[in-house]
């Protein structure tokens, strides 16, 4: 877990934001809390699932889920912000997997009454690096720089799930979070 504090402006109204990014083996999460133009983050990690043996998708979609609640119970987010799954034409299982895996993320939302906003990875990499084509060593070290992290957040599931965070942020505030590296 990664844990940091920043002062916000106490003027302005906070809000709480998870932001995930869904997997099957890792689903990275980030919790910021927003102030102003001003984003602290509160908690990020990883949600790790068993290993795949073939017929136990329906067990790791369920362990998925409990996890998740229980990040979502003890944190106390406002919003969820999920990151879209990139389909690729060579590899459509991945995104049908990455589909089940997105599901369960959105029902454990749902069912925490939280509302879910979705941004593609492009506009992600946009809001947070400058760039919509940026590397994940880019993103890793935009969100590293933001929070001022001794070293970038990995796995880069962690620092995709708090770029998408910030995206959420940026969008709802106006604010600019961008850094070029």
């Amino acid at each position: 877990m990664i844990q940091s504090s920043r002062m916000a402006d106490a003027s302005n109204s906070r809000t709480r934001v998870i932001g995930i990014d869904p997997g099957l083996n890792f689903t990275g999460y980030g919790v910021i809390e927003s102030q102003g133009s001003v984003a602290t983050l509160v908690e990020a990690g990883l949600i790790r699932l068993p290993p795949s043996r073939g017929d136990n998708l329906p067990a790791r979609l369920e362990s998925l889920f409990g996890e998740l609640q229980e990040v979502l119970k003890e944190l106390r987010p406002e919003a969820m912000c999920v990151e879209e799954v990139y389909s690729h034409a060579d590899y459509p299982r991945t995104a049908i997997l990455m589909g089940h895996a997105r599901g369960v993320i959105c029902l454990a939302a749902r069912l925490a009454g939280i509302p879910v906003r979705s941004f593609s990875a492009k506009r992600v990499k946009q809001s947070v690096t400058g760039n919509g084509n940026a590397s994940k060593l880019q993103v890793q070290r935009a969100v590293q720089h933001y929070f001022s992290l001794q070293k970038t957040p990995h796995p880069p599931d962690v620092a995709d799930a708090l770029a998408v965070a910030l995206c959420y942020i940026s969008g709802i505030r106006g604010a600019q979070f961008w850094i070029r590296s």
